[in-house]
């Protein structure tokens, strides 16, 4: 393989001038409690006034999410369906309130599921970045199994976890994949995809993911429509816990969320909900509906909809 090297309330919204302001009055740490507790005093407002829009695409994100839909033809909706998806009618009275189904019709509803291999108790640790095809492949795969990943950031010229991906591999290469269960770690995404199929699925390389060089390239021209967008860094603070995100690697809802998360060099548990997830009932039964990109941070005790949103809450709170 070759190496890859709720709406926000404006009362949430620290100015840049105010966030320098606090940098140049206290330290690093201290200015980052200052402006966790500032944001913390609008949670609450956050909570309320919030309500999450279907399919809502604000005015200067209509391109990023046209850009971002390129892969669904390029790679033949590899990423939005966990493996052994099965799509079927149940009659309205055998679906409980808190299972995730798509529509109703004729007093039925059509429910998805799936068939999933073993579970590992701890998430798996990725270290990747976004304009990365062999990187891609590789989360597809977790998106196919349904898998939680804890992934640590590495876009190009990241201070924290390119140089740790480096000590703890001993090469410059991505994806770098360390499985705590199984004190697996290793290199190459063909070989990464096949131990986790083997691991923590039936076996069998999805279709699309056992092509050679035709599923890198794809991988590599799914990519084109967002120019480059979560490669290089930005400036953040640092998160004391890892973010949490539901959401799946062929959404370009979730896709402009994600590259901004890896921009920031913020660690985060990726939580896959692709079609026939169980997740979906999770979130569902959660918060009262089901929709992706679904943000918490642990930090802040933020939780949220709407990718744009995110995405500003994002540079608000971590962007410098």
């Amino acid at each position: 393989m070759a190496s890859c090297s709720g709406r926000i309330p404006s009362g949430l919204t620290l100015s840049r001038r105010s966030r320098h302001r606090f940098v140049a009055a206290a330290s690093e740490d201290d200015s980052r409690v200052a402006i966790q507790e500032e944001a913390s005093s609008a949670i609450d407002v956050v909570k309320k006034e919030f309500q999450a829009r279907r399919y809502h695409v604000e005015n200067d994100k209509m391109f990023d999410i046209l850009g971002a839909s390129l892969a669904v033809p390029l790679r033949l909706g590899t990423g939005a369906l966990v493996q052994g998806y099965k799509a079927s009618f149940v009659p309205k009275e055998q679906v409980p309130p808190s299972q995730y189904s798509l529509f109703d019709f004729g007093g039925q509803k059509l429910v998805e599921t799936a068939v999933l291999g073993a579970r590992p108790q701890q998430p798996i640790q990725i270290y990747e970045f976004e304009g990365c095809p062999f990187c891609r492949k590789v989360r597809e795969a977790a998106t196919i199994l349904d898998l939680d990943i804890l992934f640590y950031p590495c876009p190009k010229d990241g201070p924290t976890y390119r140089p740790k991906a480096i000590e703890l591999g001993g090469k410059k290469q991505f994806p770098y994949m360390v499985d705590p269960n199984t004190d697996v770690a290793m290199y190459e995404s063909d070989e990464i995809i096949k131990y986790l199929v083997d691991k923590y699925g039936n076996g069998k390389v999805p279709f699309m993911l056992s092509l050679g060089f035709f599923t890198t390239l794809t991988a590599g021209l799914a990519m084109l429509g967002r120019a480059g967008k979560g490669s290089q860094y930005v400036p953040a603070r640092k998160p004391d816990k890892p973010l949490k995100i539901w959401a799946y690697e062929l959404s370009p809802f979730c896709k402009i969320v994600r590259e901004r998360l890896v921009e920031l060099e913020l660690p985060h548990v990726y939580y896959n909900a692709a079609r026939g997830s169980p997740k979906r009932n999770y979130l569902l039964e959660r918060t009262g509906i089901y929709q992706v990109p679904f943000l918490e941070d642990p930090n802040t005790g933020v939780e949220m909809f709407e990718s744009s949103e995110i995405i500003k809450y994002l540079n608000t709170t971590y962007a410098l």
